[in-house]
């Protein structure tokens, strides 16, 4: 079975979320959340973890990147959006073909990175403080 890397940059509530799977899928989208769209690279979600999440209030300040594989036979099912630079390539999942999409996940989500906004003061999840030690980067 072929597997394809992607990456989603979340906050904190969508990581803790994540956590209650067992780290085994993405929570289902808000109402306002039409589209469930994991980046083809690494450094777009870096981009967006450090540049968007650390500014957003509702993830508390905090941008995590994750990172996952996903069967190849669910990745192309879906639509591929450049939605900006070079590097800012999405792919769109419709938010009712989510809970499919979670199953064609391959192993575990993992966090490879933490960034910290200015405005964070402190969190009250374990996994979450354990996370900005150990995996903290400074932007």
């Amino acid at each position: 079975m072929r597997t394809i890397k992607l990456y989603r940059p979340v906050g904190e509530k969508e990581l803790i979320l994540i956590s209650e799977s067992g780290f085994k899928k993405f929570p289902p989208r808000l109402k306002q959340q039409p589209i469930f769209y994991p980046v083809l690279n690494e450094a777009y979600a870096i981009e967006i973890a450090s540049k968007w999440n650390t500014n957003d209030e509702f993830g508390n300040y905090l941008g995590f990147v994750t990172e996952f594989d996903v069967t190849e036979e669910e990745f192309i099912k879906y639509k591929i959006e450049n939605v900006g630079g070079k590097i800012h390539n999405e792919l769109w999942v419709p938010a009712e073909d989510l809970e499919v999409f979670n199953q064609a996940i391959v192993g575990d989500i993992k966090i490879t990175r933490v960034f910290v906004g200015e405005k964070f003061k402190s969190s009250l999840h374990q996994l979450v403080k354990e996370s900005i030690e150990r995996l903290k980067e400074n932007i």
